[in-house]
């Protein structure tokens, strides 16, 4: 036994509870909402209900009635995608009494709970995000190498040993085509699904080409974006979009696509440990996704895209907020040598910083404004609380 880890998350869900009268966190299932609110609310006077739980669902049987009574109180609301029906509940009570830190509400899936919150909750509620486990959350109970092979799901990360952690993650891609997709009400043919998924895992860190894509599957371009959208909207994929700035140059216009989680991405590619892993041919684009993530994660306020030029050159990850810019170039070597191209766009795009992220030992600087650093050093630099 672990007991609980501290998250990030929990900052920004403090600050939102005394701000808003709601807060809604999002994020994929098995990923530590429920734990996270557990702990956030064990030193307040709390009631939490579990909508999965037939018994907490027939609480809310007369949500007004319910919801009266306990308005001294916070209430919690575990996958709540479960009785959509009580928003319009929750907006009356809200109205009624709008002091903050009112409600805390969780989901596992984005698409219906945003509609939800931004139609029936609209300017009541604060929302957050909390992804698997991040390089600085886990202190020493495993390194990042130990991360980027089983992914940063709680019960992978700290399996026992490596066949654990693999048998859970096929476990969850199992439960996750066969249960999970089905309760957000997508009819969605499970050998397809399926068929996509571990096909999405062998063009990570490509370019989409919707059309090509779409012909392998025997699909539809529109159907094939559907689906698409289904698995981003459930935090399984990440569509990184092009750099839309005018560099006067012939840009790819195509987005990038990336499984969110390596953990998840190294089971569907049948890869259980780290030496199986360094020789994939597909290692570098599960590194440069891993680093992705992590960086996204923490700086959660911040535009991403990538940029390539039409002759190959490439930044990995422009990240833009306001007038601000900088770029990141990913490599999985402990000598990363960048290439000419990224140092001439470097040039042009003008970043605040510019930074190589490698397993070094040691940050140094290459070039003068460009430095190279592991994740934790960018991670200590870049991160936001």
């Amino acid at each position: 036994m672990h007991g609980y880890l501290p998250r990030r998350a929990e900052v920004g869900l403090n600050r939102a509870l005394a701000r808003a009268p709601a807060a809604v966190i999002l994020g994929p299932r098995q990923c530590g909402k429920s734990t996270l609110a557990r702990h956030a609310l064990a030193p307040l006077d709390a009631i939490y209900l579990d909508l999965q739980d037939r018994i907490d669902r027939v609480r809310l049987a007369e949500p007004e009635i319910f919801l009266e009574h306990h308005r001294n109180r916070l209430v919690c609301l575990d996958e709540i995608q479960r009785l959509p029906e009580f928003f319009s509940a929750l907006r009356s009570e809200i109205d009624r009494d709008r002091r903050p830190g009112r409600f805390l509400i969780l989901g596992s899936a984005s698409r219906d709970l945003i509609r939800q919150a931004n139609e029936t909750l609209a300017g009541r509620v604060a929302q957050l995000e909390l992804t698997p486990f991040l390089l600085p959350e886990i202190g020493t109970l495993a390194d990042w190498k130990t991360l980027w092979v089983r992914g940063g799901f709680p019960d992978s990360l700290l399996a026992r040993d490596e066949r654990d952690s693999f048998d859970w993650r096929q476990d969850f891609i199992r439960t996750f085509l066969e249960r999970d997709i089905p309760s957000l009400g997508l009819n969605l043919p499970l050998p397809l699904m399926d068929r996509l998924w571990r096909l999405l895992a062998h063009y990570q860190g490509q370019t989409l080409n919707y059309s090509k894509l779409a012909g392998v599957l025997d699909l539809s371009v529109p159907t094939l974006k559907n689906y698409l959208g289904v698995l981003e909207q459930t935090y399984m994929v990440r569509l990184l979009p092009p750099f839309e700035a005018n560099l006067k140059k012939r840009l790819v216009r195509s987005p990038k696509i990336y499984l969110r989680d390596s953990g998840i991405l190294h089971a569907l590619l049948e890869i259980e440990n780290f030496d199986r892993l360094l020789a994939h041919p597909q290692v570098g684009e599960s590194w440069e996704g891993f680093i992705i993530e992590q960086l996204l994660a923490v700086m959660p306020r911040w535009r991403p895209s990538f940029l390539r030029t039409g002759n190959g050159a490439e930044v990995n990850l422009v990240l833009e907020r306001g007038e601000r810019r900088l770029v990141f170039e990913i490599k999985l070597s402990k000598a990363p040598q960048p290439s000419r191209g990224f140092h001439v766009l470097v040039g042009e795009l003008q970043p605040e910083a510019a930074t190589i992220i490698a397993p070094v030992d040691a940050p140094f600087e290459w070039r003068q404004g460009i430095w190279i650093m592991d994740l934790a050093a960018a991670i200590d630099r870049w991160g936001e609380e």
